[in-house]
């Protein structure tokens, strides 16, 4: 006989009333927001014990239906895990007579923070294990490694962590010489830490009572955390405070920024006790970024000033609001990281879904690129930790190559690889097939980049299933790059596609303003066009996709679901942003001011309460049918919180009007990046891809 199935939890209902701009909204859901969740995300155990019973019980019922689906998952557990190198560790980056680096041992979570004499020639030079995280995170139910910083003499390494995922990180010191950290502890946090030269100072951001860094702090080694000063404070609860220090260690950034602008300010690390000098003030629209050519004694910043994909400039530090061209704007040529060196600019930028790295030459002025020749790839830089240097440091990868890191030198243009990502378990690049597609979008001659990834025996013929992956919000760019978590579904006949959407910059800067704020349903619906792309084309079957995405992208997966919800098998929606309107109106919450000028402001503005209420997955669940849903949640998540997707599937499932799954899982003691540690990790994934190969029914 059959076994009964289980029975979902059933939501309870509490009609709450909002009103705004004279439109009257129902939500009966809303109880699910605790009003303390401010203390929540400090302290878990304080989550309202009504909530609480809630989650838990969506939790037992997705663990019981997915019970079945325990052997598949430990199997997918143990593969993803068998292309791990386990005692794996980083090519070592040299800062003076040290050179520093990462490593894994075998069996461990987290990362050991290292660093190794490069003068010495004995055979005994040993690697000091500067920090263990490992050992940090005894007896806690989660820890993160947040941001680390050296101090310029190399004497002390500055470290973050994070203890309950809702990302506040508590900042340490420690002394490498004794191998114990000072007395010096720093609570609520952002993680981000700078030095001063003298290594007597530190600057830190403190995160307000709302999760929101505005202020930059400086602490005296030594003194209490209630001593320290504030030397920054930004009174625009629409924009967050970042922290960086360049690479000469001479100066320390301070930049303040919401998604649109910015405004940078500096700090001499040698008179750390002088007040921030502005760059240039904020002009609304107006972003940029800077570095420090330490051997001109000038800034190279990168705007887009008069430049919509942005371009180079230079400013002398003792005239920082003057700029003069460096490397002029190329439309469809978006630049998007810049570095100076002691006589090399290096510069990463995309043109046509492809990254590409150039470098001009200081003493010269000629310009070279470094090559690629993959249809679709992923390059990123890793700038050192020096800036005396001809060597630049990058990294490449593709669907079907695993990451190699590269030296280059540009002075000679050679290049060696000093790493190569090892799968353990075996890989093959040649099993493997990669392309990258491009779907036109109606009557717009422009065209969707798509990227596939399948194995050389799957058949092209409309039979194979696709998982379909998406994000496009913030101008992110989803990377062509390797995966070797994909295989588990590559190797079981799926396509996995990545459908570079509007929304992102993968095609430029223009691509991202064609999919935010009023443009936002031309993400969702390049989404649904990328996914009739593939059935078009014989690559699959209406109803034989399963949609992908997190957070932003859990956004896109609910807005698409809502409009062509007859196109797709499944649907994952991991930690994702689906209550927007009510979001948005909630002025309170960490991202809300920030996130204005991505999404629109529905407080003051009626045009763009009426947009957002549009499209909000929330707010348009109707009485269909829709395909399986595995919604995922973190508790302290100061992102996206806890409650909206927890709302979204119990409207879901009241609404809906065939049978099909209704999932949630939330993480009860994990934030936005749901579990820490590499192996707890695969645990989240290997449940999500068995999910997908049971409704797609493969069961291997």
């Amino acid at each position: 006989m059959n076994e009964p199935q289980p029975r979902p939890p059933v939501a309870k209902k509490i009609n709450t009333t909002n009103t705004r701009h004279k439109i009257t909204r129902n939500d009966e859901y809303a109880w699910m927001r605790d009003d303390n969740w401010q203390e929540v995300l400090r302290n878990p155990d304080q989550l309202r014990s009504d909530i609480q019973e809630y989650l838990e019980s969506e939790n037992s019922y997705t663990d019981a239906v997915l019970k079945t689906g325990e052997t598949l998952r430990q199997k997918l557990y143990n593969e993803m895990r068998g292309r791990i190198k386990e005692n794996d560790s980083s090519p070592p980056s040299s800062k003076g007579d040290w050179a520093w680096f990462s490593k894994y041992e075998s069996g461990q979570e987290h990362q050991q923070i290292c660093r190794q004499r490069i003068t010495s020639s004995h055979s005994d030079n040993i690697p000091d294990i500067v920090l263990d995280a490992n050992k940090e995170s005894t007896g806690l139910d989660y820890f993160k490694l947040g941001g680390t910083a050296i101090s310029p003499r190399q004497e002390y390494l500055a470290w973050a962590h994070d203890a309950k995922g809702s990302e506040y990180f508590t900042v340490k010191i420690r002394d490498i010489s004794t191998d114990t950290d000072l007395p010096d502890i720093l609570t609520n946090t952002s993680g981000a830490i700078a030095w001063s030269l003298d290594a007597k100072f530190i600057f830190y951001i403190l995160l307000d009572e709302n999760h929101r860094p505005s202020k930059v702090m400086r602490h005296k080694l030594g003194a209490e955390q209630a001593d320290d000063v504030m030397v920054y404070e930004e009174e625009d609860p629409g924009f967050f405070v970042s922290l960086s220090q360049s690479r000469s260690d001479d100066l320390i950034f301070i930049s303040a920024h919401d998604h649109e602008t910015s405004e940078v300010h500096l700090i001499d690390a040698a008179k750390p006790e002088q007040k921030p000098i502005t760059i240039a003030f904020r002009q609304q629209h107006i972003e940029y970024d800077v570095s420090h050519d330490a051997k001109r004694n000038r800034l190279v910043i990168l705007t887009n000033k008069d430049a919509v994909d942005f371009q180079l400039m230079w400013a002398d530090i003792d005239t920082p609001d003057r700029w003069h061209e460096l490397v002029p704007h190329k439309k469809g040529a978006l630049i998007l990281e810049v570095a100076a060196f002691e006589n090399f600019i290096v510069w990463l930028y995309r043109e046509k879904a492809l990254p590409k790295i150039k470098i001009l030459s200081t003493e010269t002025n000629s310009v070279t690129e470094i090559t690629f020749q993959e249809a679709a790839y992923d390059v990123s830089l890793d700038t050192g930790l020096e800036y005396n240097t001809n060597m630049v440091r990058f990294a490449y990868t593709s669907m079907t190559t695993p990451r190699q890191i590269f030296d280059y030198d540009m002075s000679t243009g050679d290049r060696n690889m000093v790493y190569e990502q090892s799968v353990p378990s075996g890989h093959n690049a040649k099993d493997y097939i990669t392309k990258r597609l491009w779907a036109p979008i109606g009557g717009d001659e422009q065209e969707i980049p798509i990227t596939l990834l399948y194995h050389k025996d799957t058949k092209l013929d409309g039979t194979a299933p696709v998982l379909l992956y998406g994000y496009g919000a913030y101008g992110i760019s989803i990377p062509a790059s390797f995966s070797g978590n994909r295989l588990s579904l590559v190797d079981r006949g799926f396509i996995y596609a990545i459908a570079h959407i509007r929304g992102g910059k993968e095609m430029g800067f223009d691509w991202f303003l064609q999919g935010r704020k009023e443009n936002k349903i031309n993400s969702f619906k390049d989404f649904a066009t990328a996914a009739q792309y593939l059935i078009n084309n014989n690559l699959t079957q209406k109803g034989n996709i399963t949609i992908h995405g997190g957070s932003a992208g859990g956004l896109l997966v609910g807005a698409t679901l809502n409009l062509s919800p007859e196109l797709f098998r499944g649907a994952i929606a991991e930690v994702p942003f689906v209550d927007v309107l009510n979001t948005m109106l909630d002025d309170t919450l960490p991202l809300t001011p920030p996130e204005w000028p991505e999404w629109g402001n529905p407080i003051l503005n009626a045009t763009d309460y009426q947009t957002i209420s549009e499209y909000a997955p929330y707010e348009n669940i109707s009485e269909t049918a829709y395909p399986h849903i595995l919604a995922t949640a973190g508790l302290t998540d100061p992102r996206v919180t806890y409650w909206e997707p927890a709302k979204w599937i119990a409207r879901l499932r009241d609404k809906r009007t065939d049978d099909g799954l209704t999932l949630l899982r939330t993480e009860m003691s994990a934030g936005h990046g749901g579990k820490a540690g590499r192996f707890n990790q695969l645990e989240e994934l290997a449940l999500v891809y068995s999910f997908v190969l049971s409704i797609h029914e493969i069961n291997d």
